[in-house]
C-alpha cells in the first residue's frame, strides 16, 4: 500500500468513528432540552427524572465526540498537508467560527447546565441547555459549509502565483447550494438517530416494566420525533439527489450503477456487476423512477458512468474519474433502506402505543431495542457514499485526492498511526459502551433524588452534581 491509500484508510476510519457521536449529540441535546422544558412548564417530576437520565447519556456521548474530533484536526496537517495548503484560506473561516462561536456555546453552557442544578433559576438553567442545542446546530452548519465547498467549490479564485485557493466571497461559502440541502438532511438524520436511541433504551426498560412513568413518555416522544424526522430525511434526501445530479453527475450515476445514459432512466432495485465495478451483469429495475428522483420529471435524462467519464476526461484531462461503483451503489441503498425502515418502525410503534396501550409481545420490545443500531448504520453509509462518490477528487473538479496527501510522510509512519488510532478507538468504544450500559441499567433517578432541597434552611449534600450525575 502507498501513503495515499493508507492516509485515506486512516481518515475514513477516524471520520466514520467520530460521526457515530455527532448526530446523536445534535439530536439528543434538543430532546433533553424539550424534556426539561416540559418539566419547567408542568412541574411533573417524571419529566425531570427523564431529563437527568438522558442528560447523563448526552454528556458521555458529548465527551467522546470531543476526543475523537480532535484527531480530525491533526490529520489535516500530518497526512494531508498539500490539501491544507491549498484550501487553508477557504477552510479557515468556517472552521474558526465553528471553534470560536459554536463550540464555545456548547462547552460553556453545557458546563453551566451540569453544575447549575439548584443553583441557577429554573428558566435560566433551562436556557443553558437550549443554547447548547443551538451551538450543536451552528457547529454542524459551519462544518457542513466547509465540506460542501469540497463537493461544490464556490466563492474563491485560484491564486496564479501560489496555485492556492483564495476566499473571495465568504457568504457564498455559507450559502452554497450543496450546503443548503446537506444541512437539513444531516439535521433530520440526527433527530432520527436521537429518536431511535431513546426508543431502544426505553424499550429495554419497558420490556421489564421498569420506570414506566419515565420511559413511556420518553418512548412516545421519541417515536413521534423519529417519524417526523424520517419524513424530513426523505424530503431533504430527494432535494439533495437533484442537486447532486446537476453538480456531480458521476456520483449519481455510480449510486445507481448506471453505465449508459438513459432517458427516461430506471431505478435499480438490485444490480450485480463485475468485480471491478466496470460493467453491469444483472439488474432489476423500476422504469422512470430514477428520472424523477434525479430531475423531477419522469422522462428526464440521467447521464451514465461511461458518458460522464468521457466528458470529464475532455474537461480535466486523461484519467479515471469513476469512483468505486460497488461501494457507492450499496452504501446508497443501505442509507436509503435504513431511512424507510426507521419511518415504518416509528409509525408501527405509535400505532401499538395508541390510547395508552403498552404492548406485551416480546418481539415488539426486541424490535425496539434492535432499532437503536439502525441510524448509526445509515449515517455511516451516508457519509461513506458522500465522500467515496466524490473520488478521485478531494475538492471536486479542482484538486485530486492524489495531489492532497503529505509529500514527506512515509507509508510506514502512516501505517503505524493507522494501527495506533484503530487500537485506541477500539479501547474508546469499549469504554463508551461500558459507560452507556452502566447508566442505562441504573435507570433514572428516583422521586426522592429529584425532590427539592429542604425549605427550612437546611441543605441537601451536593444537591447539584450528586443528584444529577
Amino acid at each position: 500500500m502507498n501513503p495515499l491509500d493508507i492516509a485515506r484508510w486512516q481518515f475514513g476510519i477516524t471520520t466514520v468513528y467520530h460521526f457515530l457521536f455527532v448526530p446523536l449529540t445534535i439530536g439528543l441535546s434538543a430532546l433533553v432540552a424539550a424534556l426539561q422544558t416540559a418539566w419547567v412548564r408542568t412541574g411533573n417530576t417524571g419529566y425531570l427524572r427523564a431529563t437527568k437520565f438522558w442528560g447523563k447519556l448526552l454528556l458521555i456521548n458529548f465527551a467522546m465526540g470531543i476526543v475523537t474530533g480532535i484527531v480530525q484536526e491533526f490529520q489535516f496537517g500530518m497526512n494531508w498537508s498539500a490539501y491544507s495548503r491549498f484550501v487553508g484560506d477557504v477552510f479557515g473561516a468556517p472552521l474558526a467560527l465553528e471553534g470560536l462561536l459554536a463550540f464555545f456555546l456548547e462547552s460553556t453552557f453545557l458546563g453551566l447546565w451540569i453544575f447549575g442544578w439548584d443553583r441557577l433559576p429554573k428558566k435560566i438553567h433551562l436556557a443553558c441547555i437550549w443554547i447548547v442545542s443551538v451551538g450543536t446546530l451552528l457547529s454542524a452548519y459551519f462544518i457542513l459549509a466547509a465540506n460542501s465547498w469540497m463537493q461544490h467549490p464556490v466563492g474563491y479564485h485560484l491564486d496564479p502565483a501560489t496555485g492556492r485557493a483564495r476566499l473571495t466571497d465568504f457568504w457564498a461559502v455559507l450559502t452554497n447550494s450543496t450546503m443548503l440541502v446537506a444541512f437539513p438532511h444531516t439535521i433530520t438524520a440526527a433527530f432520527v438517530t436521537a429518536g431511535l436511541f431513546m426508543v431502544g433504551i426505553s424499550a429495554w426498560h419497558l420490556a421489564r416494566r421498569r420506570h414506566v412513568e419515565v420511559f413511556r413518555p420518553s418512548l412516545k416522544i421519541a417515536l413521534a420525533v423519529t417519524l417526523i424526522a424520517s419524513l424530513g430525511v426523505a424530503v431533504t434526501g430527494d432535494l439533495q439527489g437533484k442537486v447532486m445530479t446537476r453538480q456531480q453527475p458521476m456520483k449519481m450515476a455510480a449510486a445507481e450503477a448506471l453505465y449508459q445514459t438513459e432517458k427516461p432512466a430506471s431505478f435499480s432495485l438490485v444490480t450485480v456487476g463485475t468485480l471491478d465495478g466496470r460493467k453491469e451483469v444483472f439488474s432489476v429495475k423500476v422504469p422512470r423512477v430514477l428520472s424523477f428522483l434525479a430531475t423531477g420529471r419522469f422522462d428526464g435524462k440521467v447521464d451514465g458512468i461511461n458518458d460522464v467519464q468521457a466528458a470529464e476526461q475532455a474537461r480535466y484531462g486523461a484519467g479515471d474519474y469513476r469512483p468505486v461503483v460497488p461501494v457507492t451503489y450499496w452504501n446508497f441503498r443501505i442509507m436509503a433502506g435504513v431511512g424507510f425502515l426507521t419511518a415504518f418502525l416509528a409509525l408501527l410503534g405509535l400505532w401499538l402505543m395508541r390510547r395508552g396501550r403498552l404492548p406485551r409481545n416480546r418481539w415488539v420490545w426486541r424490535a425496539g431495542v434492535l432499532s437503536l443500531v439502525l441510524p448509526f448504520v445509515g449515517n455511516s453509509a451516508g457519509w461513506i457514499f458522500t465522500e467515496m462518490g466524490r473520488q478521485p477528487w478531494s475538492v471536486y473538479g479542482v484538486l485530486k485526492t492524489s495531489a492532497s496527501v503529505s509529500p514527506g510522510v512515509s507509508a510506514t509512519s502512516m501505517l503505524i498511526s493507522v494501527l495506533a488510532l484503530t487500537a485506541l478507538y477500539a479501547v474508546l468504544i469499549v469504554i463508551e459502551t461500558g459507560l452507556m450500559a452502566r447508566y442505562v441499567k441504573a435507570g433514572p433517578p428516583s422521586e426522592e433524588d429529584v425532590a427539592p432541597p429542604p425549605s427550612d434552611g437546611g441543605s441537601a449534600a451536593e444537591p447539584s452534581l450528586t443528584l444529577a450525575y
